[in-house]
């Protein structure tokens, strides 16, 4: 900079440049002069970007069905939106490759649920706490627990390069000498996960934020113990330069902590997470590994062809037969749709155990029932009035949103119908509606475990889950078979029957 302004003031009237290339020297001296100047606020209002860096897991950052998500990114998207900037995330992975690339200024902060120590304050800022964790050790299910950190001498374990607790750990070293591990490095907490569950590890040392948010995915890992005491964590700022940026997070965590956003997005992250035992998640996701690779080209196809997603197809199917194209119910059903006789009839299916057969034409049968629905109904609760009744029947779907008028619930809404299904158990409330009798808590089972399985897949999916991400799927056309794609009739509601 001073060299420019030097050159300048020694050459007034040299004839090596043009006037006008002394005035776009001059203009750039100015430009570099104002970013040595400005401050870190000013420099992402000038550019009109939020630049964040951040890992990919289920618990920082992960890109869903419906866009980005997680709970780094919804504080992060608001820390922008409270600046009036656009956010740009940049994923990194490894925690030291995260805060070297904020030393490079590759971003304007990282923002990935990072433990304040006092190293890294010597480094780094840090924003307001807005959550802690500590430190767990972890195992594979059916392997010996260690119940202390004497239990860890002898067996392999494995930490993420630049966690935490690699001091804490050396400081346990010094009286547990045969203690020892390995430093894994650019390694994401999921890939730490998966190296236990398949045995490449007997142990890991993870965050506790981490092991919630992961659980659901990674059934066959257990808690073994706390290494530590809760830990705070909040966002990670350069040291060098202003503190512009950092007062501003400051006052953006305070405004969301006053008025009840954080708490919002804190619970809804927190709260997100899939019942274990409902959706036996082990044996989901053993079939996720040796069934659905055969399929999963044919519940794609589907869902193109009748707008769903593929996953929640996927999801249909596993609550029906786990994913058995020879599975056959005690009243009949057969197929990965287990689709009734009559109902295969209507759909031209031929063979209820050719899979090609059974998933489009279970895929037709739910299209055919949810657009049966009244138009006003919106989505998601018609897609979930429509899973139940492709489980009951449409007609007794319509006995319960009567019975959910009656009692002053919404018919439209799942949430509300969902509490009208039940009474089609009970005499004095199925003997007034036109259909009668009808199992209604297993429907609502029935649509509650779907979601869960839809959940636990898309999750496992966007987040490139081994289980999902490594599959080699079957080749050829999906959508080949007798199937006839044309010339559905309208439903006749009358003849819902109690399973489809």
């Amino acid at each position: 900079m001073q060299k420019i302004w030097a050159f300048l003031r020694n050459h007034p009237n040299t004839a090596m440049l043009s006037s006008l290339g002394l005035l776009c020297l001059a203009l750039l001296a100015a430009a570099i002069l104002w970013r040595e100047q400005a401050s870190a606020l000013e420099r992402v209002q000038q550019r009109g970007k939020l630049v964040v860096l951040t890992r990919n897991s289920a618990s920082t950052y992960y890109r869903s069905a419906d866009g980005e998500a997680g709970l780094e990114y919804d504080l992060a998207a608001g820390f922008a939106e409270y600046l009036d900037v656009d956010l740009e995330i940049r994923v990194r992975t490894g925690i030291n490759v995260m805060l070297q690339a904020l030393s490079k200024r590759e971003g304007d902060l990282i923002a990935a649920g990072m433990s304040i120590t006092p190293e890294r304050q010597q480094r780094y800022r840090f924003g307001p706490v807005y959550q802690t964790s500590s430190p767990v050790v972890i195992y594979r299910a059916g392997e010996d627990k260690p119940q202390d950190v004497g239990d860890l001498s002898g067996r392999s374990l494995a930490v993420n390069a630049g966690a935490s607790y690699i001091d804490l750990l050396q400081q346990l070293q010094t009286e547990q000498t045969q203690l020892g591990w390995n430093e894994v490095e650019a390694a994401g907490v999921e890939q730490l996960l998966q190296m236990v569950t398949v045995g490449e590890y007997q142990l890991a040392v993870i965050d506790s934020t981490d092991l919630h948010f992961n659980r659901a995915f990674y059934p066959e890992i257990n808690l073994a113990f706390a290494l530590d005491e809760e830990e705070p964590l909040a966002w990670v700022f350069p040291r060098s330069g202003d503190d512009s940026l950092v007062q501003k997070a400051r006052e953006y965590f305070y405004l969301i902590s006053s008025n009840g956003r954080l708490d919002e997005i804190m619970q809804r992250y927190m709260e997100q997470q899939i019942d274990l035992q409902q959706v036996a998640t082990i044996t989901f996701q053993e079939q996720v590994r040796d069934r659905l690779p055969e399929y999963r080209l044919l519940f794609e196809a589907a869902a193109d062809q009748f707008g769903f997603d593929w996953r929640l197809l996927a999801a249909v199917g596993y609550q029906e037969s786990h994913w058995d194209a020879q599975a056959v119910s005690p009243t009949g059903v057969r197929g990965i749709m287990m689709l009734t006789r009559n109902t295969a009839g209507y759909l031209n299916v031929s063979d209820r155990e050719d899979p090609a057969q059974s998933i489009l034409g279970g895929a037709r049968y739910l299209r055919e029932l949810i657009n049966s629905l009244p138009d006003r109904i919106a989505e998601p609760d018609r897609t979930l009035l429509g899973l139940a009744a492709y489980n009951i029947g449409l007609g007794h779907l319509e006995d319960a949103r009567i019975l959910a008028q009656r009692i002053g619930l919404n018919p439209d809404l799942w949430q509300d119908v969902s509490k009208a299904l039940p009474l089609l158990n009970q005499p004095q409330h199925y003997a007034t509606v036109k259909y009668g009798y009808a199992r209604g808590r297993t429907a609502v089972r029935y649509v509650n475990n779907i979601r869960a399985y839809h959940e636990l897949l898309s999750a496992m999916d966007d987040r490139n889950h081994p289980l999902v991400a490594h599959q080699s799927y079957v080749t050829g056309n999906p959508a080949d078979s007798s199937l006839d794609h044309d010339g559905l009739e309208q439903l006749d509601t009358s003849a819902a029957s109690s399973e489809n």
